[in-house]
């Protein structure tokens, strides 16, 4: 089975789930804590880095495994996740690009700009 689109890897990791019986252990605390711990882990990698090393972790060959394997393991525990609380991360990350397209409007300069916030009024980004 080689289903790249997201049901089809959802489908699959429910079915590894519960072949091994661990439904009970995948509750939306569990899962939203093990999705933490992992995108800690994909962190601990570039910790002590300096930004230039940073931008070149993917050249070395164990490193760049190292960060696959933890991108793997964030997007799984996000998608048992959004299964588990009945969420389409496809229309919930559409939803907030739309939203962040209105709050942010093109031309306004990073950091400390104003925003626009839903109803249409002006914040502080901070």
């Amino acid at each position: 089975m080689s289903e790249l689109d997201v049901a089809g890897l959802q489908r699959r990791l429910a079915e590894f789930a519960a072949s091994r019986e661990w439904q009970a252990y995948h509750t939306p605390k569990n899962l939203a804590a093990a999705l933490s711990v992992e995108a800690a882990e994909l962190l601990e990698i570039f910790q002590w880095l300096t930004p230039q090393e940073a931008d070149r972790v993917m050249e070395d060959p164990d490193t760049a495994h190292r960060v696959a394997d933890e991108v793997a393991d964030v997007l799984a525990y996000l998608l048992q996740f959004c299964g588990a609380v009945g969420v389409d991360p496809l229309v919930a990350l559409a939803a907030k690009i739309d939203r962040n397209e209105r709050r942010f409007p093109v031309g306004r300069p990073p950091g400390r700009a104003a925003r626009v916030s839903e109803e249409g009024d002006r914040h502080s980004s901070e």
